[in-house]
């Protein structure tokens, strides 16, 4: 009966777990794993942050590796906060679902940053950026309703 309680239980609050907008870990409230989402476009590779320089934002920690990203961040965050909340790309597009996402698996496309699960799924995303990007554009409004 225990068993079959904790089942029920992680299956009712797995949906509202998985609707949240910005994808953060479990037992965590780190937008993008705790790296900072502006290294990416200023350095070109993924930096963690550090919680003297955090803020929040749709719900999640940011964490960033300086105050001067910080304060790019906070004056445009939808410039640097990865599409689609930080999830997949790849999941959001092709499998119309969520999925975590690996903050080492990355790309910036058209000035816009996406991640996604792991370095296989990555390369399943390379082979056709704008077609994903065009179908996860669609389907991310309705995942997040």
């Amino acid at each position: 009966m225990k068993k079959l309680l904790a089942l029920l239980v992680l299956l009712i609050s797995w949906p509202s777990w998985s609707a949240d907008q910005i994808s953060t870990g479990i037992f965590s409230n780190k937008a993008v794993s705790g790296y900072d989402s502006v290294a990416y476009f200023t350095e070109g590779k993924p930096v963690e942050g550090d919680s003297k320089w955090q803020v929040e934002y749709q719900g999640a920690d940011w964490y960033f590796s300086s105050q001067e990203n910080l304060d790019k961040f906070k004056a445009d965050p939808e410039a640097y906060a990865p599409q689609y909340g930080g999830y997949c790309a790849w999941a959001v597009s092709a499998k119309n679902d969520f999925a975590s996402s690996d903050p080492e698996q990355w790309a910036i496309v058209d000035g816009k940053l996406y991640l996604n699960y792991n370095e296989d799924v990555k390369k399943l995303w390379d082979n056709d950026r704008a077609g994903h990007i065009k179908k996860a554009d669609v389907n991310w409004p309705n995942l997040i309703k």
